[in-house]
């Protein structure tokens, strides 16, 4: 199975960029589509991005579409997500996840494997 560790959080203040990593490990990397989830305080986790095995096809969720690039380097076996224009409401801690089955996916029971998660904080 495939272990994966996130890094790159902060505190930053509105308008600011920051890219979160997510290192993998333990398994072929490329056996895996990859998302980005966050989740709020009291909220669910809600889907941010995902993108296919070879990086050639990737969706967002509407809230972050035009701010946020998802990508992956499978020699670096590394998830990134690259966010600007932040804003108070991207706050959350930002998880990533990998998902064996052949089919890109924005649901949260579709993963198999989850880091524990990097806090992103934005300020007004």
């Amino acid at each position: 199975q495939v272990h994966l560790v996130e890094s790159g959080g902060g505190l930053v203040q509105a308008g600011a960029s920051l890219r979160l990593s997510c290192a993998a490990s333990g398994d072929t990397f490329t056996k895996y589509r990859m998302g980005w989830f966050r989740q709020a305080p009291g909220q669910e986790r809600e889907f941010v991005a995902t993108i296919s095995v070879g990086g050639g096809r990737t969706f967002y969720a509407e809230s972050v579409e035009g701010r946020f690039t998802i990508s992956r380097d499978n020699v670096k076996n590394t998830l990134y997500l690259q966010m600007n224009s932040l804003k108070p409401d991207d706050t959350a801690i930002y998880y990533c996840a990998a998902r064996v089955a052949p089919a890109l996916s924005g649901t949260t029971p579709d993963y198999d494997y989850w880091g524990q998660g990097t806090q992103v904080t934005v300020s007004s």
